[in-house]
C-alpha cells in the first residue's frame, strides 16, 4: 500500500517501524461546523496550563477585567494567562485541575458580565516590518502553548530554533481515533492556518514549511489546498492513516526520512514542528492582535447524544460543555480528556478546559471493549513489534514493575512517547503505558533528588571553601598584627632605653646640684643685698652688696664648671643665662661704684673688678656688657 501511494504521489514520504490501526471513529464529530456554546455563569482559569511555570498574578478579587486582558504574567516558559470574556474577578484560590492525579492548583475564578466586551487589541498585519524578535515576544505575550496536547510555550520554542532551522513541518495528521478538532479547524480556517505556518516560517527563516496531513481527512486536504491556490511557499504532504504517525518524531520520519537523535531534538537535525492550532493561534495573535482565550474541543462518545466540534472558552468547566451537547452519564460513567489511547480519565467533570485540551471523550461501555483482569505476560513480542520508538516494552515492563530504575534508563524509558500502541495489542490486557508513566515519575524524582542532593553538596563545598577562605584571611590578619606589634615591641622598647639613657645623662649629680644650690643662694643674697642698699643707709645694712655680688658670681662659676660636658651642651641656656647674668653684673657694679663713692674706699672696685673678670671669663657676651659700660 505504501509503495503505491508513493508512486501515485510524487513528493516521497517515508515510514516509521510499529504502528497500529485502531479503528480511527472521527465521522461521529468531523461532519458538523465549529459552533459557539452559550457561557458558563463561572469560569475557573488555572494560572498553569502548560510545560513550564505559572506565571504571576497581576489582578486581585473584585477586579473588573476584559477579555484579552492578561490575569497572570512571565518570562520564559512563564507563559501569561488572559481573560476568557469580560467580568468580576471572583476568587483566586485552589481547584481540582485537569490531571490523572486529581490535585488541587492555584486557579483565578471569574464571573462573566454577559458583555463580552474585548480589551483594546494591537493588530500587526504588517509583521514583516519588524523584528523578528518583537514577534516572538508578541507570541509570547498572547500566552500561546503547543496546541496538540504538549503544551510547550511557543515562543520558547521559536527562540530554540531561530538558527539553523531549514524546515518547518506544520502537523496536520491528528491520527488519534475520535479527535477532529484539528480537521474541523482546517475546514472552516484553512486561510488562517496557512497565513500562521507562513508567520511561523518568516520567524524561522526556514527553506520549507511541509504540511503533513493523513489521507482520512479528504475535506480538510481540499480546504487547504483551495486556500493555497497557486502559492508554491507551503508544501500539503498527504500521508497515510497510521497510529500515531502524528508523534514528532513519527512524523518527521515520514516527511523527510531523518531520525531524530537519541535524547536529543528535532530541531538538531534542522527540524522544527508546530501543530495547526498553533499556526492558527499565531495568526490571530498577530494580524489580528488576540491572545489565546479559546480553542477548538471536540466533543464526541455514544455518551453524548450531538458530537462535534465546539469554540470552547479557556477555564469553561467540561460539565457546562458536556451539558451543552447532550450528554446522558451512565452508570460508572466514564469521561476522558484526550482520546483513548492517550487521554486520561477526569477524576471530577468540575475541571475546566485548558490550552491542551483538544478531547473529551464520554464512551458508552461498549465502545471501551471488556474490561478483562490484567494477566501475565506471555512473551509474545506483539508490544515490540507495535512500538513506533523501536523500544522493548516487554523488557522496560519488567523493570518498571520490579523498581530496576537502571535497567529502565538503560533501555531508554524516556523515549517512550506513550502512545499505547503497545497496550493495545497486548493479548494479555496488561495497561503497560501506566507502569511506564509511574516508572518515569519514578526517575524524575529520583533525577529531582538527585539535583538537589547535588546543589546541596555544592552549597556545602560552597560553604567550606568560603570558611577555609575566611579562615586564612584571619590567620593573615593575626600574623600580620603579630609582625607589626612585634616591630613596634621592638622599637619601642629602643625608643624606651634612649629615653632613659637621655634622662640619666641630663640628670646632674650631686655635686653639681649643691653648686646650683649655692648659685641660687648666693644670687637671693645678692637681690637681697642690693634691696637693702636701696632702701637702707649704710650703716644698718646687715650684709655687703659687693660681698654679695662677688659670692653670687663665684657661685655662678661654680655651678658652671660642674655641669657635666654633654649635659651643658644641651642645658646651657636653660640652666644659666648669659645675657641676664652679664644685666646682673653691670648692675651690681653700678650700685658697687655708687656706694664706693659714698664711703670712699677701693675695696667695692676691687670686688667689682673680680665680680666682672669671673663674669667674663663665664661668658664672653658678659664682656661686651662690660666694655660698654665703661671703666670703673
Amino acid at each position: 500500500m505504501l509503495n503505491l501511494f508513493n508512486f501515485l504521489k510524487k513528493d516521497k514520504v517515508w515510514d516509521f517501524q510499529g504502528g497500529i490501526h485502531p479503528p480511527e471513529m472521527k465521522t461521529q464529530s468531523n461532519g458538523t461546523p465549529l459552533s459557539e456554546l452559550p457561557l458558563p455563569h463561572r469560569f475557573i482559569i488555572p494560572l498553569k496550563q502548560h510545560i513550564g511555570h505559572e506565571g504571576e498574578i497581576c489582578v486581585a478579587p473584585g477586579d473588573k477585567v476584559l477579555r484579552g486582558q492578561p490575569l497572570t504574567f512571565g518570562t520564559g516558559r512563564m507563559l501569561p494567562v488572559h481573560a476568557p470574556t469580560s467580568g468580576v474577578i471572583e476568587d483566586i484560590g485552589q481547584h481540582m485541575t485537569a490531571h490523572p492525579s486529581g490535585l488541587s492548583e492555584l486557579c483565578i475564578f471569574l464571573t462573566p458580565d454577559g458583555d463580552d466586551r474585548w480589551m483594546p487589541l494591537d493588530p500587526l498585519p504588517d509583521y514583516r516590518q519588524h523584528a523578528r524578535a518583537d514577534i516572538v515576544q508578541r507570541i509570547h505575550d498572547a500566552g500561546i502553548a503547543g496546541l496538540g496536547g504538549a503544551g510547550f510555550p511557543t515562543a520558547t520554542k521559536l527562540k530554540g530554533g531561530l538558527r539553523g532551522v531549514k524546515t518547518l513541518i506544520i502537523n496536520a495528521a491528528e491520527c488519534e481515533p475520535y479527535i477532529t478538532a484539528d480537521d474541523r479547524l482546517m475546514q472552516d480556517y484553512a486561510a488562517e492556518v496557512l497565513e500562521g505556518s507562513r508567520i511561523l516560517a518568516w520567524v524561522l527563516q526556514a527553506e520549507q514549511v511541509l504540511i503533513g496531513i493523513e489521507d482520512n481527512k479528504p475535506e480538510a486536504i481540499a480546504a487547504l489546498k483551495q486556500a493555497l491556490g497557486s502559492e508554491r511557499d507551503l508544501h500539503i504532504r498527504v500521508i497515510p492513516t497510521k497510529y500515531p504517525s502524528g508523534g514528532a518524531k513519527q512524523l518527521t520520519r515520514i516527511l523527510t526520512g531523518k531520525e531524530v537523535p537519541h535524547g536529543g531534538r528535532s530541531s538538531d537535525i534542522g527540524v522544527l514542528m508546530q501543530n495547526v492550532g498553533t499556526a492558527w493561534a499565531v495568526k490571530r495573535a498577530i494580524i489580528n492582535g488576540e491572545p489565546i482565550t479559546e480553542r477548538v474541543v471536540t466533543l464526541t462518545g455514544e455518551a453524548i447524544a450531538q458530537p462535534r466540534n465546539v469554540w470552547s472558552r479557556l477555564g469553561t468547566p467540561i460539565s457546562h460543555l458536556l451539558h451543552q451537547v447532550g450528554f446522558t452519564p451512565a452508570p460508572r460513567q466514564m469521561v476522558i480528556m484526550g482520546g483513548p489511547l492517550m487521554g486520561f480519565t477526569l477524576p471530577s467533570l468540575d475541571v475546566p478546559v485548558v490550552k491542551i485540551t483538544n478531547c473529551i471523550l464520554a464512551p458508552s461501555a461498549s465502545e471501551m471493549g471488556n474490561n478483562d483482569e490484567e494477566q501475565s505476560c506471555i512473551r509474545c513480542s506483539a508490544c515490540a513489534d507495535a512500538c513506533p520508538a523501536k523500544l522493548l516494552p516487554q523488557q522496560l515492563y519488567w523493570y518498571s514493575q520490579g523498581g530496576d530504575h537502571d535497567k529502565a534508563r538503560a533501555h531508554h524509558i524516556d523515549d517512550c512517547i506513550e502512545c499505547g500502541a503497545c497496550a493495545y495489542v497486548c493479548p494479555s490486557n496488561i495497561p503497560l503505558v501506566q507502569y511506564y508513566r509511574q516508572e518515569k515519575a519514578e526517575l524524575r524524582a529520583i533525577d529531582l533528588e538527585a539535583k538537589r542532593t547535588l546543589e546541596a553538596k555544592a552549597r556545602f563545598e560552597a560553604r567550606q571553601a568560603r570558611l577555609e577562605r575566611e579562615k586564612q584571611a584571619r590567620e593573615a590578619r593575626h600574623e600580620e598584627a603579630k609582625q607589626r606589634v612585634a616591630r613596634t615591641d621592638t622599637s619601642e622598647l629602643a625608643a624606651a632605653k634612649a629615653r632613659v639613657k637621655a634622662r640619666q645623662t641630663a640628670e646632674p649629680d650631686e655635686a653639681t646640684l649643691e653648686a646650683q644650690r649655692e648659685a641660687r643662694h648666693a644670687q637671693a643674697r645678692l637681690r637681697q643685698a642690693e634691696a637693702q642698699a636701696e632702701t637702707q643707709p649704710v650703716t644698718r645694712q646687715t650684709v655687703d652688696p659687693r660681698k654679695a655680688a662677688v659670692e653670687a658670681a663665684i657661685a655662678r662659676a661654680k655651678a658652671k664648671k660642674t655641669v657635666p660636658v654633654d649635659a651643658a651642651d644641651n642645658r646651657a641656656e636653660a640652666s644659666v643665662d648669659p645675657r641676664k647674668s652679664a644685666v646682673e653684673a653691670a648692675i651690681a657694679r653700678a650700685k658697687a661704684k655708687k656706694a664706693a663713692q659714698a664711703e670712699g674706699t677701693e675695696a667695692p672696685q676691687a670686688a667689682d673688678d673680680s665680680a666682672a673678670d669671673a663674669a667674663a671669663e663665664s661668658d664672653p657676651r658678659k664682656a661686651a656688657v662690660q666694655a660698654a659700660i665703661g671703666p670703673r
